[in-house]
């Protein structure tokens, strides 16, 4: 008889037991998916590069990103009044590939699209476009400063011949362009080469060493642009 109350007694502890959880956890979830970021938008359409603009009432138009995931995608469009966007004029945030802004007659202006999704991913930015919107009375135009091909800035190169790279850009079709290379281990690098009309201009970089550079672009006009300063690191 004891026997049968010890026997009983242990099969309803290990009745209970199982009832509150005890034993194998089936339940555990797997772990969320990574969210994966949409694609950089497909092109920039309008204003198309180096655009000069007669209306300054800008319907700025661009390609659509795709999301892998599916998710609602979003797009930064961020316009500026220099190629590097320190000085930012316009941020906005819209569902559409398109959206239309006001800006200041007789400027030069820099874009480029970014697209985003509903959970915090972000693509690359697209490619940097200039334009500039016709002023009142104005015959001739600034060129756009130039812009950046190679050595990619602040990167690393071999010590030997470094290739400068860059390309440059005005709204009036017509006008040639010269430009003013200046080069050196200081961030006010000095004039190695003026009244250069290729687009790259080779120098000698030492090893363990950061290089300052710029292009100063000039028209045919004598007007002139200040170009951006760009770095790199010579191993």
């Amino acid at each position: 008889m004891k026997i049968t109350i010890k026997l009983y007694t242990a099969v309803l502890a290990l009745s209970i037991l199982m009832s509150c959880g005890g034993g194998d956890d089936d339940s555990s979830e797997p772990a969320p998916t990574p969210n994966t970021a949409p694609t950089a938008v497909s092109g920039l359409i309008f204003p198309s590069a180096d655009l000069l603009c007669i209306d300054n009432n800008i319907t700025f138009q661009w390609g659509m990103a795709s999301d892998a995931d599916g998710d609602a995608i979003s797009y930064d469009l961020t316009v500026a009044i220099d190629r590097n966007f320190n000085n930012v004029i316009e941020m906005r945030n819209v569902s559409t590939t398109s959206i239309t802004i006001n800006l200041q007659a007789g400027e030069a202006y820099y874009w480029k699209v970014r697209a985003k999704d509903n959970n915090g991913g972000e693509s690359p930015d697209s490619a940097t476009f200039a334009f500039y919107t016709e002023g009142d009375g104005e015959v001739n135009h600034a060129p756009f400063t130039a812009a950046l091909v190679g050595p990619e800035d602040d990167s690393d190169v071999i010590a030997g011949t470094v290739n400068l790279s860059w390309s440059g850009g005005d709204s009036d079709t017509n006008d040639t362009l010269i430009y003013d290379v200046y080069f050196g281990d200081i961030e006010d690098a000095p004039l190695v080469q003026s009244d250069l009309t290729l687009q790259n201009f080779e120098v000698t970089a030492n090893a363990a060493t950061t290089y300052f550079w710029r292009v100063d672009t000039e028209d045919n006009n004598g007007t002139k642009t200040i170009g951006q300063v760009w770095t790199f690191n010579v191993n």
